[in-house]
């Protein structure tokens, strides 16, 4: 679960990747996207190696953006093992899970009070 928090933060305190450390292969993507994703190989797999985490990034057509991507998704991920929950990437999911549970507790209780004045309205009319 502290993984899943990898690839939401843009931080100067991560944890730095050397590239002694990284695997990196070129393989064909999968998906949509027909001919253009099945003959070129574009999609980027990152493995560091002391920890053993892989990152698969094919989200543009270009394989340098997806070198960029991946090397911040894997350093991100690097990140969160290391540290837990110390991490800056842990602290930010966090907080935005806590400010959507509170979004959602003000929906539900704006939604209360319409169904209460609505109920209100119709005795009015009674």
């Amino acid at each position: 679960p502290v993984l899943q928090a990898a690839g939401k933060k843009n931080s100067s305190n991560l944890l730095g990747l050397t590239e002694a450390d990284l695997k990196e292969q070129f393989v064909r993507g999968d998906g949509p996207g027909g001919q253009a994703t099945n003959k070129t190989n574009n999609c980027v797999v990152l493995k560091h190696i002391p920890s053993g985490i892989v990152v698969k990034c094919h989200q543009t057509r270009s394989v340098e953006q997806n070198r960029k991507i991946a090397r911040e998704i894997l350093q991100e991920k690097v990140d969160l093992l290391y540290k837990g929950e110390d991490s800056d990437v842990f602290k930010e999911k966090k907080a935005s899970e806590k400010k959507k549970q509170e979004k959602k507790r003000r929906a539900k209780a704006n939604l209360e009070k319409k169904k209460l004045f609505k109920e209100m309205q119709q005795l009015e009319k009674k």
